[in-house]
């Protein structure tokens, strides 16, 4: 039966999609390769440079290409006038979406996945808790965070990419929960781990496969979640975080959200806010390692910030992060440069006429962020890391590591905010030095250096004030 079954599930999509290539024969696709069946070119895409992957196919068949990954026919463009009609002029006719895999794992309910009224609603209460406003009462307890984990790296090799997961996963606790017990904490960090091994495999739900064992721990972590809702319901008190807002939440007739609708986008949240951004700062740690002059200028930056908290004799506020224009050139240059998030999905909603290639309702379209980021017709010189070009606001269009439009990342804010404080306690108290003279790119499925730059962390001799 196992095998009739995996026949079953493997020809059935090709049938569908030659008989929906069939029906389209006399309308123009765009150029491409699907690659292999089912497959597609998913192990390409996610195991060599996407630099390459792009700028290869780009050459070959120009700024937009079908291809075939996740179990989906797909359409990539590389333009930012292309990009600006799917995402925002046109975003009535490409819905977000995600390969199935990712989906289900999220969950359906989660903002992502939707348009209209719901998104609208959902897009409000989630930017109301990530307004600046909302935010600025976060400084302290971030900054926390960085002080008692910053200490625990002093004098020892960490693999940055695994420490910055734990930051980053942290600062997503305090987002989504606001205070929580430690063991609660923990309980959840290792069902998310576990979840999040399965986000880009193959959507085969059967036993042993890396998409059934996530799959179960999402089952795990939905009960996890419900049960937290209902004691929050029977204390009377909403609690912090983006869970208490969402709980609270109902529309003009008294509706509430139900306890699948709050599961889903908690869980969105802490994907949207765990892997991207401990990828961004162990992109920042190589740059400024890499290029020592920028890590000077930007400890010039931070000791001056660090000696009026001193004379003053106090911490770290929202008005001093908004004092730190270099370092957030760097952490913008490290956005563009290391381009984390290299597309977004989105599919179809009926049959689309797109700069005169014909898209399939049901293919998924992607804008390539990578490919516009690394355009020398945008950026000069775009693999060198030169912070200096944002003293320039970018060409609209041509920078969007948060994506446009109505889909805009949310929380960019939150993200960049934990970035400031966690490299003004490193710049001005740490340095680091790469361990290995492996210099290269891994990819799994977001880039970052090889081994996840594995460094020796030592303290740093500051000057008396």
């Amino acid at each position: 039966m196992i095998p009739l079954l995996l026949s079953c599930f493997l020809v059935l999509p090709l049938v569908l999609l030659s008989l929906q290539w069939h029906h389209s024969k006399a309308k123009r696709l765009p150029p491409g390769s699907m690659g292999w069946p089912y497959i597609g070119e998913t192990l390409k895409l996610y195991t060599e440079n996407p630099n390459s992957f792009f700028s290869s196919r780009r050459k070959r068949y120009g700024d937009i290409f079908k291809t075939h990954i996740l179990g989906c026919p797909c359409v990539m463009i590389s333009s930012p006038e292309a990009a600006r009609i799917v995402l925002v002029t046109m975003a009535h006719l490409f819905k977000p979406t995600y390969p199935t895999s990712k989906e289900r794992m999220i969950g359906p309910e989660a903002l992502f996945f939707h348009q209209g009224a719901y998104h609208s609603r959902l897009k409000k209460l989630v930017q109301a808790s990530f307004l600046p406003s909302a935010i600025k009462g976060s400084v302290s307890e971030i900054e926390g965070n960085v002080l008692r984990f910053l200490p625990t790296w002093k004098d020892t090799t960490i693999n940055t990419l695994q420490e910055m997961k734990r930051y980053a996963f942290d600062v997503a606790m305090i987002s989504a929960f606001g205070e929580m017990k430690e063991l609660e904490m923990e309980g959840i960090k290792h069902l998310y781990q576990c979840l999040e091994k399965g986000y880009n495999s193959m959507p085969l739900d059967l036993p042993g496969t890396p998409f059934h064992k996530a799959m179960k721990a999402r089952k795990q972590l939905n009960e996890t979640l419900r049960t937290m809702m209902e004691q929050r319901r029977r204390s009377g008190k909403q609690g912090g975080g983006l869970l208490g807002v969402l709980l609270g939440a109902s529309d003009e007739k008294l509706n509430q959200l139900t306890d699948s609708q709050i599961a889903d986008n908690i869980i969105g949240l802490i994907f949207a806010a765990h892997d991207t951004t401990a990828s961004v700062l162990t992109w920042v740690l190589k740059y400024l390692h890499d290029n020592e002059d920028v890590l000077a200028a930007v400890t010039r930056e931070q000791e001056g910030i660090r000696l009026e908290l001193i004379e003053a004799n106090r911490r770290l506020t929202w008005d001093d992060t908004r004092r730190m224009p270099l370092t957030s050139r760097v952490i913008q240059e490290t956005l563009r440069t290391a381009s984390i998030l290299s597309f977004t999905f989105r599919e179809a909603v009926q049959d689309v006429e797109f700069e005169g290639y014909f898209i399939p309702k049901g293919w998924k379209v992607l804008p390539l962020f990578r490919t516009i980021h690394h355009c020398a017709d945008f950026f000069q010189q775009p693999e060198k890391f030169d912070p200096s070009r944002f003293e320039v606001p970018p060409r609209p269009n041509t920078y969007m590591p948060f994506r446009n439009g109505v889909h805009s990342c949310p929380g960019s804010e939150l993200a960049k905010l934990e970035m400031l404080i966690l490299l003004h306690h490193l710049s001005v108290n740490y340095r680091w030095q790469v361990v290995g003279d492996e210099d290269g790119i891994q990819y799994g499925p977001f880039p970052v250096p090889k081994q996840g730059l594995p460094i020796r962390v030592t303290q740093r001799k500051k000057p008396a004030f």
